[in-house]
This record gives structure tokens, C-alpha cells and sequence, in this order.
């Protein structure tokens, strides 16, 4: 066992070393190892203190899920079939395990016999805090319940684990099945040089003649913002909203079963429902006000939504003369930028000679310098799982506070989308960094040329490098409560914070070049891309509240007996917040990852976009003007929010860094979004 690469992990992560054999009995082996440590705890004799109780809980799981972290990690990168069979028949195991942690009686009696104590009425604030969320966490798990019912808890939650795994994988493999081989370039009018360079390169790679896309995000949006094919739209279109609806993908089924499990566990620890069971604890508190704070919302987004549809069908009317059939939902991005275009003189696809890849990771690195006061530095000699990563070191003078990992492109058997996660933490003030990774899929280089982002990547990768600095610039010792430990109504402040940078000309300057020239971000185009910033803005907003109340409505509302297919209930739902008219067979929800692809995630609370791009408009007031890249400002922000992770409540820091509770109507402002009159007018 000595030799496994997942038993002893090292100072650098042995992405190198790790293959699919090791899993299995590195995970078994460490598994044995926590449930030896947590029985000690039970078992010890002798007076409750703080290290032999609570230090020791926490301490008896570190190495195991820093492993099993490690497995989950490349299983969703490496589409290694191999890798997925072994990460399979752990993930039951690890899911069973930590379930059941909260129903062993003698650990639950130890923790609680030491919450009695004189040593624990005097513990620091943030000591007390963690002491308050382990007991809290041990009852919402089931801790008081008798033992068959914990037995019953249990079994729903491996369950659970063994469903929202399958849901992933599925719509991993859903979307790589998908292919459009063009092999006539007359195929692809409309479309940008970009796009058909990054085709090209794709079917190269594969051994294929002419032009391929699939649904991952670089080729999905350019096949729907620029294609003229209709037709065609017309079939990616049916084919992202339809993913993993279909043999041997389908994960209708799943969902069902999902949402049946979350009520019934819900329902034995005594809430009304999955999202008053998940909020109770975050700054919403509970489905009701989740809701309430979604529908005011909606409430002033909705007029001007309305306003900017019309004008769109309006647009194409003068196109194609007053008979024109009403928009169709795979239309709705393609007149929509030849609206832009017509409106603004402004071509999105301009803006990305400006945006090389390598060119905003370091203007991002920069105003992180400014703001905080460190520095990044490629790093060299790490072991990577694909030689398309990037590690880098994130340092404050000599000491270095974290190791991070860059993967930015997509290729087959990786998962979609964007996303950072921990996969150590750290003691920096011992010499042992943080270590994370924030990974992406967007626009990748070419056989002859860079990677060029559109804008909205370039909001990605500052985006996910924001949750990066909250995990990599915590100070909280204690390490249940460090980093992105927070409650999820307040974990995307750091990342969307982030983005407002990508729109403020003295960052711009730092970055925005071009590629090939070293030319600036010119005047005029920068002019044209700020008037712009506000188009459909309500119709975006509209479109993330929609996401938000189908996700409270299937935790809160939906009755199978009631309400029948969830499919169609949910196509129902999300029906009210589209401009279009969507087709009978749209099934978003089979691929809406956010919701189940693991037990809990963003499940009842998807709202939490919204609630935290509040806090992060409202935020970034302090660093409006000459304040954007204010040190003073910008350390504030790491010491009341970056650092403090959960040791305190979220409110107290937010109210620590503003001054006050937050405020909505920058939100509103920065969206151009106007005020709605006691008729409901815009």
C-alpha cells in the first residue's frame, strides 16, 4: 500500500502516478482508517476536551476525502473509462460512510457531552461557531432519530449518491455523442472565422474532413448566435435542450426518483420540504423567503423583458416584411445579435483579437497585485492529469499562500462548463500552500493561432478565479469553516465581484491587446461594447430567474400525485419566464447539472446567483471611480470577506466590508433595468 500514489500524497499532487487500479484500495484503506479514528473518539475515556473530541473529528477524515477529492476531480476531466468503473464502485462506499457518520451514537454523545462543558461555554468565536455547525449538522443529518430511522436516512442518501453520479456521467456522455460534420464551407455562413478555425481543428483532430461542432459551449453558442441555417440551429437547439432524455442517457427516470428521495429525507428530519431543510442555514433561511426574493425579482424584470422582446419581433419584421412568423427559440440568439449589430454597430466577434487567453490571465493576475497585495507565478516541474494545464503559485512576499491548476479548454469526457474546487487545504503559515483548480471549456487555440475569448469568457475566468481567492486567501484555521466553506447564498459574492473588472477601462488596458499587433482595446470599440452592455439584459435576468424558480418549485411544490410528469411540469414553469414558445419535448432539466448532479449542490438554491449578484452590484459601489483598483479597498474586501470564510455569519462580514446590509437597486442599475410604476410600467 506504500507504493499507492492516493495513501501518501505529497507535497505536489501525483497527478502523474494516479491510475484507475489505485483507487479502489486506496479508498478502502483510508475509509478503514477514518472509521477506526472516529470510533476512538467515541470510545476514549476520560474528561471531553477540544482536541481529543473536536480537533480529532475533524482531523479523522482529512486524508480520506483529500483522496477521494482527487478521484472525483479526474474523473469528471479524463473521460477514462477505466477511471469511471473504479471512482463507480467507491463513490457508494465514501457517499454510505459520511452518511452515517451523524447516526453513530458514541461520537454524537461525545460531541454533545463536550458541548456541556466549561471548556466549551469559553471557546473563541470562531471555535464556538464550528461546535455550533458540527451539533447542528449531526441533528439535520438524523443524529436524534432512532435506528431504524437513521438506517432508512442512510440508505436515501447512498441512494441519492449512486443516482446524482449516474445523472452526471449521463449527461457527460449525452453531449460528447452529439456531432455536426459540415464538408462543405458553404454550410456555415454566418459564422465567424473563430468558430470555423476551432471546427476545423476539431475534426482534425479526430481524423474527420471539414467542419465539426458539438454542444459544448464554444461550438453550441456559435451554431446559435451565427449560423443562418435555420434548420440546423433548429437541431442543436432540439439537441441541447433533449440531452440525456434518451437510452442509454436518460435521466428523466432519476430525476423522479431524485426528488422523491430529497422529500422523503426532508420529511424524517421534519421539515416541510428539501429547500426549508437546505436554506434553514444560509442567509435566505428558508424556501418562502428564496421565493418572495426571486418574485420581486421578476417582478421588475418582467415588464422590461417583455419590452425587449417586442422590440426584437419588431426587428424582424422590418427584416422580413409584417407577415413574419413569431420568433422560434433557436432564432432567438440570431436575430438578437443582428439587433446588436444593428443597434450598437457592434460585432461581439470584434472584441476577440483583443482577448487572448494568456493575455487576461495575466492583466487578471495584475489586478489581483493591485487589490491584494500578491503575486502570481507560473510554476514548473508539478506533475498535471493533461498537458494543456497550467499550474501557477499565488505568493505575499516570500510565503507562499497557494498551488492552483488551470484547465481551460474542452475535449471529450470533460465535464461542461465552469467550475473551481479545493482539492487541499492548507497551513500557509507552516510553509503548505492552499491547492485548487478552476477549469473551463472555452474557445480553444488553434492549429495557427491563440485562444480568443469572447468577452463573456473572459467574465468566466475571472469569475471562477474569484472563488479560487476566496479558498486560497482564507486565514481560518479551522478547516470545516475555511475558504468557500460558507453558506451558497453568499459563496458566488468573491466570483462575481470579479467580473465587474472585465467592464472598467483602466483593467481593460491591462489586458485587452491585440493579439498580434500589441494594439490596445480601441476607443471606439470600447464605446460601442459599454453602450451594448445593458442589451437584453432583462431577458438574461428573466431567463437566471426562471432557472431559480423551477429549482424552488420542484423542492417546494411539485406533488407527483398532482402535478403528474415532472418533465412537463417543469417545461410549464420555466414556459412562464420565455420569451418564445418552447417546444413540448424541451426537457432542460435532464441536463441541469446545477440540481442533480450531486446529492445536494445548487438544489433549492439556484437562487443564490441572483441573491449574491445583489451583494456583488452593491459591493462593487466601494470600488467605483478612482477606487478600482484601491489597495486599501481592495485588503477590506480580503480581510472581511476572502479570508474570513464561515467563521462568522455571512451578513457580519458583508455588513463588516459596506458599512451596512445590502442594498438592491445597484443591481437593477448596472442591468439598465428601469424602475416599474404602480401599473406595472417600465
Amino acid at each position: 500500500m506504500h507504493d499507492n500514489p492516493l495513501i501518501a500524497l505529497g507535497d505536489k499532487l501525483p497527478f502523474d502516478r494516479i491510475r484507475p487500479a489505485h483507487v479502489e484500495p486506496a479508498i478502502d484503506h483510508l475509509l478503514a482508517e477514518s472509521r477506526a479514528a472516529l470510533a476512538a473518539i467515541g470510545a476514549a475515556d476520560g474528561p471531553r476536551t477540544w482536541q481529543n473530541t473536536v480537533a480529532a473529528y475533524d482531523a479523522a477524515t482529512v486524508a480520506l476525502e483529500d483522496a477521494y477529492g482527487l478521484v472525483n476531480h479526474l474523473e469528471g476531466l479524463l473521460g477514462d473509462p477505466a477511471l469511471r468503473a473504479a471512482y463507480n464502485a467507491v463513490h457508494p462506499r465514501v457517499s454510505g460512510f459520511f452518511s452515517a457518520i451523524p447516526h453513530d451514537p458514541k461520537l454524537w454523545a461525545a460531541l454533545s457531552t463536550f458541548a456541556e462543558t466549561d471548556e466549551a461555554a469559553a471557546l473563541d468565536p470562531v471555535r464556538a461557531r464550528l461546535l455550533d455547525e458540527i451539533l447542528d449538522g449531526f441533528r439535520r443529518q438524523g443524529a436524534d432519530l432512532p435506528a431504524a430511522e437513521k438506517a432508512k436516512l442512510g440508505a436515501i442518501d447512498v441512494e441519492l449518491a449512486e443516482l446524482t453520479n449516474a445523472y452526471a456521467q449521463a449527461v457527460v456522455d449525452s453531449t460528447d455523442a452529439f456531432e455536426w460534420v459540415a464538408t462543405d464551407e458553404a454550410q456555415l455562413a454566418g459564422l465567424p472565422e473563430s468558430a470555423r478555425a476551432a471546427a476545423k481543428a476539431n475534426a482534425a483532430r479526430r481524423g474527420l474532413d471539414g467542419w465539426r461542432f458539438g454542444l459544448d459551449a464554444p461550438s453550441y453558442s456559435a451554431i446559435m448566435t451565427h449560423l443562418d441555417d435555420g434548420a440546423v440551429r433548429e437541431r442543436f437547439y432540439r439537441a441541447h435542450t433533449t440531452r440525456a432524455t434518451a437510452a442509454p442517457h436518460d435521466n428523466r427516470p432519476r430525476i423522479a426518483r431524485i426528488l422523491e428521495l430529497r422529500r422523503t429525507r426532508a420529511a424524517m428530519l421534519g421539515y416541510p420540504d428539501f429547500a426549508d431543510l437546505l436554506l434553514e442555514r444560509r442567509m435566505a433561511h428558508d424556501g418562502a423567503a428564496a421565493a418572495a426574493f426571486i418574485a420581486t425579482l421578476e417582478a421588475r424584470s418582467a415588464p422590461a423583458a417583455a419590452a425587449e422582446h417586442a422590440q426584437l419581433e419588431a426587428f424582424r419584421r422590418e427584416l422580413e416584411g409584417p407577415d413574419a412568423p413569431p420568433i422560434a427559440p433557436w432564432d432567438l440568439a440570431w436575430y438578437a445579435e443582428k439587433l446588436r449589430k444593428a443597434r450598437y454597430a457592434f460585432d461581439a466577434e470584434t472584441l476577440r483579437p483583443y482577448f487572448e487567453a494568456e493575455q487576461v490571465l495575466d492583466g487578471l493576475f495584475e489586478i489581483v497585485n493591485k487589490l491584494y497585495g500578491v503575486t502570481v507565478k507560473p510554476l514548473d516541474g508539478y506533475p498535471v492529469w493533461h498537458e494543456a494545464v497550467r499550474v501557477y503559485g499565488l505568493d505575499e512576499g516570500d510565503r507562499r499562500l497557494g498551488v492552483f491548476y488551470v484547465d481551460l479548454f474542452p475535449r471529450d469526457g470533460k465535464r461542461g462548463g465552469a467550475w473551481m474546487r479545493p482539492l487541499r487545504l492548507g497551513a500557509p503559515e507552516r510553509g503548505e500552500p492552499h491547492v485548487g483548480v478552476f477549469a473551463a471549456n472555452l474557445s480553444p487555440p488553434g492549429p495557427d493561432r491563440p485562444s480568443l475569448l469572447q468577452q463573456r469568457e473572459v467574465e468566466t475566468i475571472f469569475h471562477e478565479f474569484g472563488h479560487l481567492l476566496h479558498f486560497l486567501l482564507t486565514t481560518v484555521e479551522e478547516r470545516a469553516l475555511a475558504g468557500t466553506s460558507v453558506a451558497w447564498d453568499f459563496v458566488e459574492l468573491p466570483s462575481q465581484i470579479m467580473e465587474n473588472w472585465c467592464w472598467q477601462r483602466p483593467a481593460l488596458d491591462l489586458f485587452a491587446r491585440h493579439h498580434a499587433t500589441g494594439a490596445p482595446l480601441p476607443d471606439a470599440l470600447f464605446e460601442k461594447m459599454q453602450a451594448a452592455r445593458t442589451y437584453r439584459k432583462a431577458w438574461q435576468m428573466m431567463r437566471q430567474l426562471g432557472f431559480a424558480t423551477v429549482d424552488l418549485a420542484l423542492h417546494r411544490d411539485y406533488d407527483p400525485a398532482q402535478h403528474g410528469d415532472v418533465m412537463a411540469y417543469a417545461r410549464d414553469v420555466l414556459a412562464r419566464f420565455d420569451s418564445t414558445d418552447i417546444p413540448d419535448d424541451f426537457a432542460m432539466i435532464a441536463s441541469f447539472s446545477h440540481l442533480f448532479a450531486s446529492p445536494v449542490g445548487y438544489a433549492a438554491g439556484y437562487y443564490s446567483y441572483k441573491w449574491a449578484e445583489v451583494l456583488d452590484a452593491d459591493a462593487f459601489t466601494r470600488f467605483a471611480g478612482d477606487k478600482l483598483f484601491d489597495r486599501e479597498v481592495g485588503l477590506a474586501f480580503r480581510r472581511e470577506v476572502l479570508a474570513r470564510g464561515n467563521s462568522r455569519d455571512p451578513a457580519e462580514s458583508y455588513a463588516a466590508f459596506m458599512g451596512r446590509g445590502p442594498q438592491i437597486e445597484p443591481l437593477f442599475e448596472r442591468a439598465g433595468i428601469p424602475a416599474v410604476d404602480a401599473k406595472g410600467a417600465a
